[in-house]
């Protein structure tokens, strides 16, 4: 394959991973490279994807890990993240038959349903969020010692 070629994908494949979000492409943007090297010595086309593929993959599977790893190290929870698993006071009776329940949430009011759907919660009572679907918190009766209805 033509150099040129090698190293159009090499700077396609930056792109790619300078505008999306995961780490993905630069593996493939690394075998390029190799691709372009071996290119430049004079290997043949099979000796180029030989080598494109070679160290694209042995670079995904030996330093993805890490790179994951460092890189979500300094990765703050989100708003709603944070949410998740803390004991909140419910403000109004939440009844999913009825569909009422609501909660305040680091100052912002929240729709709240209860995970079971037999369950009332009273207004006042302590709950625990265990997940968040849509713009509601679901929640579980939280007391010392107990967490369910």
């Amino acid at each position: 394959m033509n150099t040129m070629v090698w190293l159009a994908a090499m700077i396609i494949l930056i792109v790619i991973e300078i505008v999306t979000v995961g780490i993905g492409a630069i593996w493939f943007a690394i075998g390029s490279l190799a691709a372009v090297m071996v290119s430049l010595l004079g290997g043949g086309t099979t000796l180029q994807i030989t080598a494109f593929l070679a160290v694209s993959f042995a670079t995904l599977i030996f330093t993805r890990p890490y790179a994951v790893k460092y890189i979500n190290s300094t990765r703050t929870k989100t708003n709603y993240e944070g949410i998740i698993g803390k004991v909140v006071r419910v403000t109004q009776d939440v009844d999913n038959v009825l569909e009422t329940g609501c909660a305040v949430v680091n100052g912002s009011d929240w729709t709240v349903r209860a995970a079971d759907n037999n369950c009332k919660i009273a207004a006042g009572s302590l709950a625990k969020v265990v997940d968040i679907k849509g713009v509601k918190l679901i929640v579980e009766r939280y007391e010392e010692g107990t967490d369910k209805c």
